[in-house]
């Protein structure tokens, strides 16, 4: 019996995080906006649209379309650059692949960074479907994306096996009715036993697959 996987990208597939933390908290700061390293936690489910809007309800003093095409301007420069995979990802994904596993991404990283960055690591080709949020007009707070995924997918909600390493989008997904494994990463690190409480099965990282099956 073959496993379905519906992947997240930043801080699961990839070690995007620190560069993705550092582009979002200096945009706040060259705008003069007061802030805390919590925001990163708020804003990574949704999307650059809802980050810029949620920079602006802060105070930030821009323009929306403006805001997002300044964040798009600089992920698509670092995905296309200098992001990596985490360990033993590139490895997992080949062999869930040759034994004939479903691999699928949503994330809430839009395709102009999503698709170089899995391009360059050379894995783009190993998927069948590589989503973000902007496919599905919402965004991974909204338990409606996972129902979705599933039917584009073509197999029940309940037999895809949903991997990410934030909180919310774990407790969103279970919600949705997902089997949800927990993915450690630096950037959520203090969350580490929430998600352990949330999800069906915990992974420190992707040498641990196997523990799905």
């Amino acid at each position: 019996m073959h496993n379905t996987y519906l992947f997240d990208f930043d801080g699961t597939l990839v070690d995007s995080m620190p560069v993705y933390a550092a582009m979002m908290l200096g945009i706040l700061r060259e705008h003069g906006v007061a802030h805390d390293e919590s925001v990163i936690k708020t804003i990574t489910p949704l999307g650059y649209r809802g980050a810029a809007k949620h920079f602006i309800s802060m105070g930030l003093e821009k323009d929306e379309d403006a805001l997002v095409a300044l964040m798009h301007e600089r992920a698509v420069k670092a995905y296309s650059t200098q992001v990596e995979a985490k360990p033993h990802v590139l490895d997992a994904l080949h062999m869930l692949h040759a034994r004939g596993d479903s691999l699928n991404v949503l994330t809430a990283s839009p395709h102009a960074m999503l698709d170089p960055c899995l391009a360059r690591l050379g894995v783009l080709s190993l998927f069948d479907n590589v989503w973000s949020c902007e496919d599905f007009d919402t965004t991974k707070s909204d338990p409606q994306i996972y129902t979705d995924a599933a039917r584009r997918i073509g197999c029940p909600v309940r037999d895809v096996w949903f991997l990410d390493d934030n909180p919310g989008a774990d407790k969103t997904a279970k919600q949705a009715g997902m089997r949800v494994c927990g993915v450690y990463d630096a950037s959520s690190a203090e969350y580490t036993d929430e998600m352990k409480r949330i999800c069906d099965a915990y992974i420190a990282d992707f040498s641990q697959i196997y523990r799905l099956d």
